[in-house]
């Protein structure tokens, strides 16, 4: 079960990638624009490249080769041992969603923008959640089939 819940992660992480994570927009009088991981990564390539860098690991790489690697684990290819850093990168993923968290709660407090909540951040967010759930699951089994093996 655990396998195939992470399998699926491979496949809804880049859905929730492009998926739309919040709507923003100048005053309730203009239309609100989608803005999503990959279009909010662009943006700051545009504008702030050390601070894109560090969203695009925390926001892509880290929560994708977390799931990579407990893909590896789950099927024999890598060792358990690698675990403790997997985890790293679980948190390394959540702290991605407080940034976005903390984005939308300065933007509504300026009081100049009108900001949205939109389902590709609950995606993502369940995302990280699970993964993090799944790699919690995986530690526990492996430290309990240590003890009876």
């Amino acid at each position: 079960m655990l396998r195939l819940a992470n399998l699926t992660l491979l496949i809804l992480f880049p859905i929730a990638w492009f998926a739309p994570l919040l709507r923003a927009g100048l005053l309730p009088l203009f239309g609100l624009s989608e803005i999503s991981v990959i279009s909010g990564l662009q943006s700051l390539w545009e504008s702030d490249v050390a601070l894109a860098l560090l969203v695009t690991f925390l926001a892509v790489f880290a929560p994708y080769l977390k799931t990579i690697g407990l893909a590896l684990i789950h099927f024999g290819l890598l060792r358990r041992k690698v675990l403790p850093v997997l985890h790293i990168l679980g948190k390394l993923a959540m702290a991605d969603v407080f940034l976005i968290a903390l984005y939308i709660v300065i933007v509504k407090g300026v009081g100049l923008a009108t900001v949205e909540t939109a389902w590709g951040l609950y995606l993502f967010t369940g995302c990280i959640l699970v993964s993090n759930l799944i790699s919690y699951l995986t530690e526990k089994r492996a430290r309990s089939t240590k003890r009876h093996g």
